[in-house]
């Protein structure tokens, strides 16, 4: 039908961005076919879809004070290291090691200390690098960076209903 051309992502976002009431007049129709076929009988949810965000490009409140508190006393034991080479006159490539390995610690600190006013300035206190609107949440027993995805599926005939997809960590409401 299209001649094996594959439209690129931003060819598909823009179609959804530029039509989107026109694909909800067309679900909505094709719920209420389902409707009218009783093709919809007992429906389940799923919910919690994996965002393309590494968890480490992802910060909370929590997560970042852990960060700055692991960059800290890797510092101080550099720095410790450091002390214990003067003292044993080490040789001189060892003490260069230890204060370029400080001075990239002390970077990563500026670097998480940037982040960590960006970070405080969301709405709900969390920055995601990769996927500006992922969210860190739990799903089955673990944490996933990644959207809510509230997804009504009838179980016989295998339709999707009704979704909604939303970056709130809490799916209880």
């Amino acid at each position: 039908m299209t001649g094996r051309l594959a439209p690129d992502f931003k060819t598909i976002a823009d179609f959804r961005k530029d039509n989107g009431e026109a694909i909800r007049l067309v679900c909505r129709e094709f719920v209420m076919l389902c409707r009218k076929l009783h093709l919809l009988t007992e429906a389940l949810v799923a919910s919690k879809f994996k965002a393309v965000n590494n968890r480490d490009r992802n910060f909370t409140r929590a997560k970042m004070k852990r960060r700055l508190l692991e960059v800290e006393a890797s510092i101080e034991r550099y720095m410790d290291q450091l002390a214990k080479a003067d003292r044993t006159e080490a040789v001189n490539t060892k003490t260069q090691r230890l204060e370029d390995k400080i001075a990239a610690m002390k970077k990563e600190m500026s670097r998480l200390k940037k982040l960590e006013v960006r970070m405080l300035k969301a709405p709900d206190q969390q920055l995601s690098l990769t996927d500006s609107d992922a969210r860190s949440m739990k799903a089955r027993g673990s944490g996933i960076v990644g959207y809510n995805v509230q997804t009504a599926v009838d179980t016989t005939h295998h339709l999707i209903v009704a979704h909604e997809v939303t970056n709130a960590r809490i799916d209880r409401r």
